[in-house]
Order: structure tokens, then C-alpha cells, then sequence
């Protein structure tokens, strides 16, 4: 565990706990320089004097603000201290709320409070209150030089200080073009049913563990790779011959769905034929491969295929779709094809 940022104490009412506060996160993104592509030398960047041109160091460097235009007042730590003195050295809870009346949204860094010396009995007092009456506690903390909103709360045997947002820092969502209730988006009781089933048949218990940052380690496999190749100068530009991945248009959501449960879509698209009281799809003839059973086609191909054969249905006269029997599905599809090909040389 990293040393402690901050060092104070929680107070509310008479109640005085002294505490330290530890960073509950670490990042573990990529750590990519940059570099000249030139001679690929890394590109640092300097603290310079502004006026004078010259680099500074960091013990030459202090804090200030600009009240007007060029003129400055020089804040140091001591300062920023002294402006109040409780207010940076105490999380004072404010009010104690119901934990789900506090929306995700707000929540921002996480922080472990532990105990600090003398504090052990009063910080496993409020951390044992929390868990009883199920409430977190809002309270006012500075950090650094900036006064936060936090929620106070327990995780195991921890309490956990949670900085929030602020409600002016939460945008409008008022200007985004979000559906609503209306026939164009009316959600029918079956696609409702078949959604509901395929969530909870994706339901499982909270682990963690099993998630990780599965790009990060594709990354760093090709990093390995063209270390191995000694392809590390290489630049690898986008192949011209490449294109973008179609947008697909969405339309039979319930297919999609039928499919994501496990069914195929042509069967699904046969069923609401069959709702609508007129003739299945033909099913096309097809070859036995050896790995069938191991392999499952994609989902919007078949969706695809059985729209096409669907349409392809529908375009056949009555006539022939009559005369023709089941046991007869390879000249069923020719049947079927038949009267586009007229109209296309029409």
C-alpha cells in the first residue's frame, strides 16, 4: 500500500476520528511515450520562465493566482492551509442519506480511509453504525486545493470515501435525442418476454476477478510480437485496401433476439410467417460439413439469409408454391428464385 496523501480526521457532531486517507485505485492503462518519428527519440517537455526563456526547477517553482490582467498573488502551501484550517484537515459529515438515493452518476475516486493513531475504536464504531442503519455519510473534504463533495461508506471492514460531483458538474441529458414512448419505438410483449429471458439467462454473481482489460493485453501481445520480429522501427499504416465495416440496419428484433437465446432466426422468421398465416420460407439445400455440430453461424448472417429467402417467398405465385411438396426443397428454392430473375431482364 502506497503511503498516505492525507492525513485528519472525520467529525460529526462531538465525534472526533482520526484519520489517513490512501488512494483505493491504481491505473494500469498503457504507458505510451512520444516520440520523434524521425529518429524516434522520446519528446520530454520543459517548465520554462516565460519571460526569460530558461527552464525552472521544481523548487523554484510556487503557486499563484492572477487577480488581474500580468499581476499575481502568491499563494504557498502555508497559505492555502491558513484560509481554513479545519477545512483542510477534517471530512465533516454533513448529513446521513439512504445509499440508493445517491445516483452512480455522481460518484467520481475512491478512497480507503484507515485509522489513525488512538482512532481504532471510534473509526470501527461509525463503520459498524453505517452497516447497521444502511446509510451513507455526505461530508465536505479538501484535497489538495480543491474542496470535494464525498459520500462515506463500507466496504467490509473498511470505511470508504467516495468524492462526488457536484450537481452543477452533471450535464443536461435534456439535449440528447433519447426515444420515448411512442409508436415508433413501442416495444411489444414478446420482444419484452424474449429480452427479459435473455438477460436473466446472462445473470450471474458479482466476481471481479474474472474481468480484465483485455485490450491492454492484446496490445502488449503485439508489442512482444514485433519485439520478437525486430519490426520495433516499423510504423504500420492502415491498408489502403480495407473497408469499413458496413453499418447494419436493425429490423427484425426479435430474430436477434430468438438468436442471442440460443434459436436460430431463419426459424424464428418462420414462426412469424407462420402468425401471419402464410407459407414458410423455403429452405434452401445445403451440404453437410464435418463441422456443423462444433459451429454456429453468426447471428446477422443467418438473420440476412432468412430475410432474403423470406422475400424470395413472397415473389413466388401461389400457383407453384401449390404444386410443389415438401420433399422437394432444392426445386422449391429454384421455384422461388424464378420470378426475379424475370424481372431483372424485364
Amino acid at each position: 500500500m502506497a503511503r498516505s496523501m492525507w492525513k485528519g480526521a472525520i467529525s460529526f457532531g462531538l465525534v472526533h476520528i482520526p484519520v489517513e486517507l490512501y488512494p483505493a485505485t491504481s491505473n494500469n492503462g498503457l504507458d505510451l511515450h512520444m516520440l520523434d518519428r524521425r529518429d524516434f527519440s522520446p519528446i520530454g517537455f520543459k517548465r520554462y520562465n516565460k519571460a526569460t526563456g530558461k527552464e525552472v526547477s521544481w523548487d523554484d517553482i510556487i503557486k499563484g493566482y492572477e487577480y488581474t490582467d500580468g499581476e499575481w498573488v502568491v499563494l504557498s502551501d502555508e497559505d492555502l492551509r491558513r484560509a481554513n484550517p479545519e477545512a483542510t484537515q477534517t471530512i465533516d459529515i454533513l448529513a446521513f442519506v439512504d445509499a440508493g438515493e445517491v445516483p452512480l452518476l455522481y460518484y467520481d475516486v475512491p478512497y480507503y480511509l484507515a485509522p489513525g493513531k488512538g482512532g481504532d475504536k471510534v473509526y470501527a464504531l461509525l463503520r459498524d453504525t453505517l452497516k447497521k442503519v444502511g446509510k451513507i455519510g455526505i461530508a465536505n473534504v479538501v484535497i489538495r486545493v480543491k474542496q470535494h463533495l464525498a459520500a462515506l461508506h463500507c466496504v467490509g471492514n473498511t470505511i470508504v470515501m467516495n468524492t462526488l460531483r457536484y450537481a452543477d458538474e452533471i450535464r443536461d441529458a435534456g439535449e440528447l435525442k433519447i426515444p420515448g414512448k411512442n409508436a415508433k419505438t413501442a416495444i411489444s410483449d414478446k420482444e419484452l418476454k424474449m429480452a427479459v429471458a435473455l438477460v436473466e439467462g446472462m445473470s450471474e454473481d458479482w466476481e471481479p476477478e474474472q474481468y480484465h482489460d483485455t485490450y491492454r493485453e492484446d496490445v502488449m501481445a503485439m508489442i512482444e510480437k514485433k519485439v520478437k520480429a525486430k519490426q520495433t522501427k516499423t510504423i504500420t499504416m492502415p491498408d489502403p485496401d480495407e473497408k469499413p465495416a458496413k453499418a447494419t440496419n436493425v429490423i427484425d428484433l426479435v430474430s436477434l433476439l430468438q438468436a442471442s437465446l440460443g434459436k436460430k432466426p431463419g426459424k424464428a422468421a418462420a414462426a412469424d410467417e407462420d402468425d401471419d398465416d402464410e407459407p414458410p420460407p423455403p429452405k434452401r439445400a445445403r451440404k453437410p460439413e464435418a463441422d456443423d455440430e462444433d459451429e454456429e453461424p453468426a447471428p446477422r448472417r443467418k438473420t440476412a439469409a432468412a430475410s432474403r429467402e423470406a422475400v424470395a417467398a413472397k415473389a413466388a405465385p401461389k400457383r407453384a408454391a401449390a404444386k410443389k411438396t415438401a420433399a422437394k426443397a432444392p426445386a422449391k428454392a429454384v421455384a422461388a428464385k424464378a420470378p426475379v430473375r424475370r424481372r431483372k431482364a424485364a
